[in-house]
């Protein structure tokens, strides 16, 4: 773990405080999502956001990435409909609530200010792909490596893991705290 301590919940049904922002990143396949359900498991008032949700489409890790600052700021985002490869239905976010958001370009340099808490998840490359391809299939297969050019590109740029306030092995991705 690095910089701030992981908040430690002071009850199984509650977060650190109404307006708690936390962001997850990591590479395709690390854990985040399963870690950020583990949040959102804990912390039933959590709003859980995933950036799978409004990728536009597979060369989209930057924009959603820039996407992320003004979802915190205006509390409201618009998914992909990855079927008819545009723009879908808007989605409103209660600003007193707890929110986390995962996903490859949560964690950037623009959206770092905004956040309570950050994470990066850590996992290696084999596993990683393993566990991606599991999950997605033949759906992702044939992205894959364009996908993780995208993700190498981003971190070079914003160095995500370097911003994060805690570092986790995607292994234990599954449990919160």
């Amino acid at each position: 773990m690095r910089g701030a301590a992981a908040p430690t919940p002071t009850s199984t049904t509650s977060a650190p405080h109404s307006r708690w922002r936390c962001l997850i990143d990591g590479r395709s396949g690390s854990g985040k999502t399963e870690l950020g359900r583990a949040i959102a498991a804990a912390w039933p008032e959590v709003q859980l956001i995933k950036l799978d949700d409004f990728y536009p489409g597979w060369d989209g890790l930057d924009a959603a990435s820039a996407m992320v600052p003004r979802i915190l700021s205006s509390l409201r985002w618009q998914e992909w409909d990855w079927v008819t490869n545009e723009a879908g239905e808007w989605h409103e976010l209660d600003g007193n609530r707890p929110i986390v958001v995962e996903g490859v370009g949560a964690l950037s340099r623009a959206s770092k200010p905004l956040a309570d808490h950050t994470i990066w998840v850590e996992l290696d490359d084999s596993t990683r792909k393993k566990r991606a391809l599991e999950r997605d299939g033949e759906t992702y297969a044939p992205h894959w490596e364009r996908w993780a050019r995208q993700e190498l590109l981003f971190i070079a740029r914003e160095k995500p893991k370097a911003l994060a306030d805690e570092i986790r092995d995607g292994n234990l991705a599954a449990s919160w705290p």
